[in-house]
């Protein structure tokens, strides 16, 4: 699922390949992808885009007087095209959900797509972004100015949920998903299990410090890459997130993981959890 520095870097890049050029047409081709209907998706023709920012995992496409703003979900993606296919794209056919063809340079234009049989791909029109319902509810960006290691402690102030679901709660964090909350937790040596309210106020310091410098990491590296490159800098950038029976870059130990029904998190046992395996909830049923 792309995560913060993900989707800041396809913001970036979409800004600087679609700012001040007109939106010649935007063709849904997964209608169950579409939330909204007013205004509709043809508001964008004939527009003007003014610029592509990012509220937490959501790209925002500010189109003359609308906003055109996905969401991506566990398997979108956004791909620029020098030269898009001049066949009108064929609903239901393939991954593609949208697509947005440019004035100029001629032909050219983005895909949004989705693969895989979940589907969780939003695509809204709004006249303003906070009628989106996600971003309405989005907490404080980590990476902006307002987010202090003062703020952080408040948030985490008789805060009862372990410490990997408090990270990834997008109406406290947004922008920090599965993947950079194991990575912050490892770089923190931090249990994943480990109850918000208890940490000590040495913690706490440590992991606002984390949490900046492993988001602003990732964000440097991504910087510049073409869209094509960013999934694959993600996946090589991740010390223990996806590395399940890999060593730990950092002490050599097995990179561990823990299983829900539709995710997981891994972990090192030597460096966040005192040496000892956590228990894996959905394994341990199965061996019943």
């Amino acid at each position: 699922m792309p995560e913060l520095p993900e989707v800041q870097a396809l913001a970036a890049f979409l800004d600087e390949h679609l700012a001040g050029h007109a939106v010649a047409a935007a063709t849904p081709v997964a209608i169950q992808a579409l939330k909204t209907y007013d205004p509709p998706l043809s508001a964008l023709e004939g527009q003007v885009v003014s610029g592509v920012t990012r509220h937490g995992k959501f790209l925002d496409f500010s189109v003359g007087d609308v906003h055109l703003v996905l969401h991506l979900a566990r398997a979108g993606w956004v791909r620029w095209q020098e030269e898009l296919p001049t066949a009108p794209p064929r609903p239901g056919k393939g991954p593609l959900a949208l697509r947005v063809r440019m004035e100029e340079p001629a032909g050219s234009g983005i895909d949004v797509t989705e693969y895989g049989t979940k589907k969780g791909l939003a695509v809204y029109v709004v006249r303003d972004p906070a009628e989106v319902p996600g971003i309405a509810r989005l907490g404080i960006d980590p990476l902006s100015a307002e987010f202090t290691a003062e703020v952080l402690a408040g948030l985490l102030d008789g805060e009862r949920r372990q410490i990997k679901g408090f990270l990834r709660d997008q109406s406290v964090l947004a922008g920090i998903g599965n993947a950079y909350s194991d990575e912050i937790l490892h770089a923190a040596r931090m249990s994943p299990y480990k109850l918000a309210a208890k940490l000590t106020p040495d913690e706490v310091a440590d992991l606002y410090q984390v949490i900046i410098g492993t988001l602003t990491d990732a964000v440097e590296r991504s910087r510049g890459l073409p869209m094509k490159d960013l999934k694959s800098e993600k996946k090589s950038g991740l010390r223990v997130h996806g590395r399940t029976g890999e060593k730990c870059p950092v002490c050599g130990d097995t990179i561990r993981e823990v299983s829900f029904a539709d995710s997981a998190l891994q972990y090192c046992p030597t460096c966040q959890t005192g040496g000892k395996p956590l228990a894996d909830r959905r394994m341990s049923r199965l061996l019943k």
